[in-house]
């Protein structure tokens, strides 16, 4: 009794997994091409099925045959789907319990970005999303989708670059655009000597839960802001520090 029980269950879970991967893989490609034909394949598969249960052995030999053939061309058709799957399945929490943390790749980016910023004496503003959406913002600037190295942002804040004024936005692994304009912080507390970059950093984290990063033009020195407070004068090593700190607690929960 106990294995008739073990085997029911196991055919039902074998159902949901085979359904699931099947859903994820329609919602991937649903709207292109590719629609139809997963749409054709999933008909011929459901043949083979009807073929045996009515024991159509001509039929059957013929799709035995091609299952081959069938596993090849799935491959080809559905590679870029696949990739985004596949994709899909290494950013889950279970993988990435055995990777370094994604955000921790993309914090030393930007922290390899401050130093090389700060010793060049370079103005920078650099704001990373957390929970809230940056978009009202990001329509601001330009779009880059690129991903998140420490050449990218030095190269897009090089002096005399039309998107050098700007601040450049990272989501999640992606800086997704430069040269967008922040909100200016009002708050009369705030020291008289800082600039529009800090005041523009403070402004952002004032309204949304984001982390700005600024290099300042005339010192080069390196500030943090987060939900309203700025921390100037930080080394490269401080920033780091700092940043793991405002971001560990999330990645933790």
């Amino acid at each position: 009794m106990m294995e008739i029980v073990r085997s029911w269950w196991v055919d039902i879970l074998d159902i949901i997994i085979v359904w699931y991967l099947f859903y994820q893989l329609f919602r991937l490609i649903r709207g292109t091409r590719a629609a139809q034909m997963f749409l054709g394949l999933a008909i011929i598969v459901l043949a083979s099925f009807v073929a045996d249960w009515l024991g159509l052995n001509a039929l059957t030999w013929i799709i035995e045959s091609l299952r081959t053939v069938w596993v090849v061309a799935f491959v080809i058709l559905f590679q870029p789907e696949l990739r985004g799957v596949l994709a899909q399945l290494g950013q889950s929490r279970f993988v990435r319990c055995f990777m370094r943390p994604q955000h921790l790749v993309v914090l030393d980016e930007v922290v390899a970005a401050a130093r090389e910023l700060s010793r060049k004496k370079t103005g920078a503003l650099i704001a990373i999303a957390r929970d809230a959406s940056l978009r009202s913002y990001i329509d601001t600037g330009t779009r880059i989708g690129a991903r998140v190295t420490s050449e990218l942002i030095v190269t897009i804040f090089a002096p005399n670059t039309p998107l050098h004024d700007g601040a450049c936005i990272i989501v999640r692994e992606q800086l997704v655009a430069a040269g967008c304009i922040l909100p200016i912080s009002e708050n009369p507390m705030l020291p008289v000597s800082i600039g529009m970059r800090h005041r523009a950093a403070v402004g952002l984290t004032e309204e949304t839960d984001a982390v700005v990063v600024v290099v300042s033009e005339e010192t080069g020195r390196i500030a943090v802001s987060e939900r309203g407070n700025l921390r100037r004068n930080l080394e490269a090593d401080a920033l780091r520090d700092a940043l793991e700190d405002i971001f560990a607690p999330a990645d933790q929960a």
